[in-house]
């Protein structure tokens, strides 16, 4: 078994593969990156991909088994412009489902947002809900779509405004929703690589309590 992780250089996508590449229910753990980077292990490779060349996506997704997507950016690494934050946000993503239909991958899990609406008068909110309806109609077997809120544990790169919800998140905690509680990045790559391994077919969006449950169940 194949799985490929797309943005296994973010927050979650690391946690993903420091966990993927310990798990026994996959063979070869595939990162596609933009550049290379110092890693080594028995189980991994490296696949270099332009993702805005569609060949070269494609291929880079050629014999997986499952993909997972956590790719993301910020308005700080694209300046404040909405089409380039459109070219990593949802480019990426639609495109990588669509591949997964054209080479046979029928199990894809993605990471979304909580709030997530393409009808949100919220730029983030409701780009992130037109990749979730974008993936939808792909037709692929398993669809898994997590949703968490403020995702907490330690990013290579620094954002203030991020630090800053975090620890409001914290403060105000008992206060929120379930669904609004911040989580700990690694908690959703963990439910990410459970769900991926269950006989589950349509699309399924999984919360907070969801994401949970799901750990629970094996703890």
């Amino acid at each position: 078994m194949t799985a490929t992780i797309i943005g296994a250089t973010g927050l979650t996508g690391g946690y993903l593969l420091e966990d993927l590449l310990q798990d026994n229910y996959y063979d070869t753990v595939r990162i596609l990156v933009r550049r290379h980077i110092e890693m080594t292990h028995a189980k991994l490779e490296k696949k270099l991909v332009d993702f805005a060349d569609a060949e070269s996506f494609q291929l880079g997704l050629e014999g997986s088994d499952t993909v997972f997507c956590t790719v993301g950016t910020t308005q700080k690494k694209v300046k404040g412009n909405k089409e380039d934050y459109r070219k990593v946000d949802y480019d990426i993503p639609v495109k990588a489902a669509r591949f997964c239909k054209l080479t046979g991958c029928e199990n894809f899990v993605l990471v979304s947002s909580v709030g997530a609406n393409s009808k949100s008068k919220n730029f983030y909110l409701q780009l992130k809900g037109e990749v979730e309806d974008a993936v939808k109609v792909v037709g692929l077997r398993s669809v898994h779509i997590i949703q968490p809120s403020v995702l907490l544990g330690d990013r290579k790169e620094s954002r203030t405004g991020e630090k800053i919800a975090k620890a409001v998140m914290k403060a105000i905690s008992f206060l929120l929703p379930s669904k609004y509680k911040a989580i700990q990045g690694k908690e959703v790559a963990k439910a990410m690589i459970l769900l991926s391994k269950m006989e589950k077919e349509g699309a399924t969006t999984y919360q907070y309590k969801d994401i949970k449950q799901a750990l629970s169940t094996t703890a």
